[in-house]
């Protein structure tokens, strides 16, 4: 099927959101499990004693968790501290957390302890910029002068009285939470659930989707099954197979039946495009090892090329490492988001 599509439903008893571009999976948002905290939680937590050597300190957080802070100055062990996850933690971690809160919606976001009016770069339309710029100063005029304020790429096009609401709902959350900073440790405000993050993130589909089942006709359900195998084809009989272990994330590239001089750079780069959308689908970060199918080592560079390009168009934290003596490729990349395997269970 042609053209961009956005499926709401459920999977396995669990919220979830889908785009799929042109009958491919292009992104997934599954409900996490009650036991994790998802990335953008805003908590009341309470600061322990800073640790030596690791630059910053660990936070009580709801439920006996525990987070890991690094900008503790002006702070002092037992003082509640407003803080916002900001990743993923591996098993048996502090839950990384920041004090640089951010309040997130479709058009506006709203940056406390961080001032200033700003608007999307991708918005390059001198009258629309002005426009916007108007909005921006009527809707934070009179804020706390910490209050910083963003507007999206999304409010090009859209309607000015949806996005000074959008302005006005941010800038009252962000007050509300800026005044509730003392009692124990206390979740003020949950991450956006997926078919909310979905409208709030994703760009306007050619179909919307949301009756029951819309993930059975689209697709879906299948593409996420290809997600939960190791193996994904890369075309002509070429295969990369992507194994999590506790260490790191191994991708080993297999050329198949195709013996042809030019093979295995061939699957080289058609691996370099994919990886990144496979990562993001599969909830995989971390340190990520490239076992490349054999090529010529003076087309290294095309190869690099091809995952600059790639990751670049990412938009996510992404390292690219380099070549090691054995001839892997190493890279790592922010975990942002649950295994997909682990998300499910």
């Amino acid at each position: 099927m042609k053209g961009s599509v956005i499926a709401l439903d459920a999977f396995r008893g669990r919220e979830a959101a889908a785009r799929m571009v042109d009958g491919q999976l292009e992104d997934l948002l599954i409900a996490l499990p009650e036991r994790i905290i998802a990335p953008e939680t805003i908590l009341r937590g309470k600061l322990g004693r800073p640790v030596k050597g690791l630059g910053g300190a660990f936070v009580d957080l709801p439920g006996g968790q525990s987070g890991f802070l690094r900008q503790t100055r002006g702070l002092r062990p037992g003082d509640p501290v407003l803080v916002q996850v900001t990743g993923l933690a591996e098993a048996g971690k502090a839950v990384p957390v920041t004090t640089r809160l951010m309040l997130k919606s479709r058009f506006a976001i709203v940056t406390p302890d961080a001032p200033g009016l700003n608007v999307s770069r991708q918005i390059t339309e001198a009258e629309t910029r002005a426009l916007l710029e108007q909005l921006a100063t009527r809707g934070m005029d009179g804020a706390d002068s910490g209050l910083g304020l963003i507007l999206r790429s999304a409010c090009e096009g859209a309607p000015e009285a949806a996005i000074a609401e959008d302005i006005a709902r941010m800038r009252a959350l962000a007050e509300a939470l800026l005044t509730d900073t003392k009692g124990p440790p206390e979740t003020l405000f949950d991450a956006p659930a997926p078919h909310l993050a979905a409208w709030r993130d994703w760009e306007t589909p050619d179909t919307l989707d949301e009756a029951e089942g819309s993930f059975a006709r689209h697709g879906v359900v299948e593409a996420i099954d290809a997600m939960l195998r190791p193996d994904c084809p890369l075309g002509k009989g070429a295969r990369m197979f992507i194994q999590p272990t506790r260490a790191l994330i191994a991708v080993d590239v297999n050329t198949g039946p195709d013996t042809s001089p030019a093979a295995g750079l061939k699957a080289n780069i058609a691996c370099a495009r994919d990886l990144p959308r496979q990562l993001r689908l599969r909830g995989l970060g971390g340190q990520v090892l490239l076992d490349f199918a054999p090529f010529a080592k003076k087309d290294r560079h095309i190869l690099e090329q091809s995952l600059r390009a790639a990751f670049r168009r990412e938009g996510r934290d992404t390292v690219l490492a380099g070549w090691t003596p054995l001839g892997n490729f190493e890279l790592t990349r922010k975990r942002d988001r649950v295994p997909l395997s682990e998300a499910l269970t």
